[in-house]
């Protein structure tokens, strides 16, 4: 599975920008599909992610009722939809693919896809 990952840019805090994530060679409705960041100097963390089995979202807390993340199979496309940006929101994103048990979805080693990373900067 190829992950093709979009959409980060440079944003005021505040604002709104929405990543997605295209997949080839797969499809993403079949994989837990998942959004982990990376702030310079600092280790890969969970943001979000949407189950294959049950659709079910789960969220960072530091994200929780500020993120989105979405699916549309039509598409072959996840999104992630992230309002009231916050200047520690700046990190590269990146999306990937996987078939973790529900206890291990934050765990990065778990997935075996990963996408190539989109840099999201929030100005102050």
């Amino acid at each position: 599975v190829q992950l093709q990952a979009s959409g980060g840019g440079l944003v005021q805090a505040g604002g709104s920008l929405t990543l997605s994530c295209a997949a080839s060679g797969g499809t993403v409705s079949s994989y837990s599909m998942t959004w982990f960041r990376q702030a310079p100097g600092k280790e890969r963390e969970f943001v979000a992610a949407i189950r294959q089995s049950t659709s079910t979202a789960y969220y960072a807390d530091s994200v929780k009722g500020r993120f989105t993340i979405s699916r549309d199979n039509a598409k072959n496309t996840v999104y992630l939809q992230m309002n009231s940006l916050k200047v520690e929101d700046a990190a590269v994103y990146y999306c990937a693919a996987g078939r973790p048990v529900l206890s291990a979805i934050r765990e990065a080693s778990i997935y075996y896809y990963w996408g190539q990373g989109t840099l999201v900067t929030v100005s102050s």
